[in-house]
Order: structure tokens, then C-alpha cells, then sequence
């Protein structure tokens, strides 16, 4: 079957080690489930995956992608939840967990092999390439605001670095809530796009913002650390899912932190339950994932090479 894979691993051009071509299908297993792909996304763990980071030589060649949505054998239309071993079933009950890629096969293939407990129904009212976006940067934005966060309806949210797929996520989740938003990004043309998609003020990345918040939504790291703990209130809680710009901040404001009482919350992706919520949530509210962009399978380097630039604003989808 078609796919596209790690080769090599490059910590310094990741994109060296992607190839695009035949890969073994999916053999049959007690437990588990083969399904036929029609949509992928690309996230950021895929140009890690690349670099090494989750993903050891000896598991190469591996084919990339987290997410995925599509057929199951009986032809039901079904969305995948990306953490393998979650629940043992399928894998043991002694077995870590693990996202896809990482031990097992990714999406960006004609077909994928997930345990069963991790294949969820698609609702109707979601097309394939929606339901693709789910799993990882929505899910993420999911459980850092409802579950982490613990935000309610009237609070106040800053989501740092918007354009990207978890913080485009989160500026339409706390909207749809009833959340008051704040975005940054360095970008102009990302700023106005966050305002459209509902951010009730978008302003350059470490501007003050007209007041503090209940909580920040933080992926970007370093760049913006310093700032996501200065624009909470007292007693207000910085989740954080990733760091895009390092991981080691200049000033780590620990001062403020203890002396205004402020939460520093980590997540990291989300559960099955989680996701069938946020399934549930789309279809009722009609809320949608901003795609950026729809390739087929073939030009998936094409996909990885937006991605790597930043440019993008939202999901870029690939089409099987």
C-alpha cells in the first residue's frame, strides 16, 4: 500500500528522512481493527517523529500520522483515538502508553491497524477531513481548557501563538463555550483571522493585554512563557502542551508564580471519552475544524513542508 514514512531520522533537516512510497499493509491481530484511511492531518509530533523525539531508530521505517479518519471493515465510518495502550485492550494491560508512531504504524496510509477499543463512530454530521483534525491538536485544546484549565462560561482565556492547530482549536472551543478569548501571534494576518474566529482581541505576541485572565493556553514554550504568566490573575492556571520554541524559558517567573497562588497545569493529549465529548460537541454546535489546506496523499511532502514553515493557519488534511 501507498504511505508516507520515516526513513532516517535528521534532528536538523527532518524533512531528508521523509519518503513516500510502498509499505507493508496491515497484517490481522486478536484485538484490533483494520481501517481503510480517506483522511489524515498532519500535526507537529509528525516533523518530531522526523527529528527522533518519541521515535527510536530500530522502529524505522515508520509510517508518520497520528490522526485519521475513514471506513472500518464492516464499512462504518469511524474516527481513530490516537493513544495506543491506553486501556491494555489490545496491547496488555503492563504495555505504557504510546502515541501512534511512536510503536505502531501511523495514518498517512491506505490503511491503518489500531485496538478496536480505539476506533470511535464518525458523526454524520462531520465530513471525513473534519473528523481527521480531531484527535490530536482539537482533543488537546479539548482537555487543556474543559478538563485542566477548568474554565466555565464568562471566564476569560489568552491562547498563545494563533494559527496554530491546537491554539486555532482553543479560540474556537472557548468561543462555541461561552468564554471570553484573547489570542496573540506575531503574524498580522493570523491576529485578523483569530478576531473572525471569534477572539474578542488579537494583539502582537508579548503585547499587554486590556486585562488578566482565568487561564492561558500555552503551546509555544520559551518565546511566550514569560508573558503567559504575567497575564493571569491571581490564583489563574497556565496549562501547557507543548514548547514549539524550546522548553527552556529565560525567565521562568517563579516569584510570580508562588506569590499570586498561580496553577501550572501540563496535558498532554486526551481520552477516549474526551474525544467521543468533543465528537459529540462538533456535531451539536457546529463548530468545525479550520482546515488550511487538503493535499493528497502523494504530495504529503508538500503538507510536511507548509507545516515546518508556520505558515499555515489550521489543519492541513491529506486525502487517501
Amino acid at each position: 500500500m501507498f504511505a508516507a514514512y520515516a526513513a532516517r531520522i535528521d534532528r536538523d533537516q527532518p524533512l531528508s528522512g521523509l519518503e513516500l512510497g510502498e509499505r507493508p499493509a496491515p497484517e490481522a491481530r486478536p484485538g484490533w481493527s483494520t481501517v481503510n484511511v480517506k483522511a489524515a492531518s498532519l500535526n507537529h509530533h509528525d516533523l518530531w517523529s522526523l527529528r527522533g523525539v518519541g521515535l527510536a531508530e530500530d522502529k524505522l521505517p515508520m509510517i508518520l500520522g497520528c490522526d485519521a479518519a475513514g471506513t472500518d471493515e464492516d464499512g462504518n465510518e469511524v474516527v481513530l483515538h490516537s493513544v495506543i495502550g491506553q486501556s491494555g485492550h489490545g496491547v496488555g494491560p503492563r504495555e505504557g502508553r504510546s502515541i501512534l508512531t511512536e510503536k505502531y504504524q501511523g495514518t498517512f496510509a491506505e490503511r491503518v491497524a489500531v485496538p478496536t477499543w480505539n476506533v470511535l463512530p464518525k458523526p454524520k454530521e462531520l465530513s471525513f477531513a473534519e473528523a481527521a483534525c480531531l484527535p490530536t491538536a482539537w482533543l488537546t485544546a479539548y482537555r487543556m481548557l474543559f478538563t485542566n484549565a477548568g474554565v466555565r462560561p464568562g471566564d476569560s482565556v489568552l491562547v498563545q501563538g494563533a494559527g496554530g492547530g491546537v491554539a486555532t482549536a482553543a479560540i474556537m472551543l472557548g468561543k462555541a463555550a461561552g468564554l471570553r478569548v484573547f489570542a496573540t501571534s506575531r503574524d498580522e494576518a493570523k491576529r485578523k483571522r483569530a478576531l473572525e474566529l471569534g477572539a474578542v482581541e488579537a494583539v502582537e505576541s508579548g503585547a499587554r493585554l486590556p486585562q488578566r485572565v482565568d487561564a492561558v493556553i500555552e503551546t509555544v514554550g520559551a518565546a511566550t512563557w514569560s508573558h503567559s504568566v504575567k497575564s493571569l490573575k491571581p490564583g489563574g492556571t497556565l496549562v501547557i502542551s507543548g514548547a514549539t520554541s524550546g522548553d527552556r524559558p529565560a525567565h521562568a517567573e517563579l516569584t510570580r508564580i508562588f506569590f499570586l497562588e498561580l496553577k501550572v497545569v501540563g496535558s498532554t493529549m486526551g481520552t477516549k471519552d474526551e474525544l467521543e465529548d468533543l465528537l459529540s460537541f462538533c456535531a451539536a454546535t457546529g463548530v468545525r475544524p479550520v482546515i488550511d489546506e487538503v493535499l493528497p496523499l502523494d504530495r504529503a511532502r508538500e503538507g510536511f513542508e507548509r507545516l515546518e514553515s508556520g505558515e499555515q493557519f489550521g489543519k492541513i488534511v491529506l486525502e487517501v
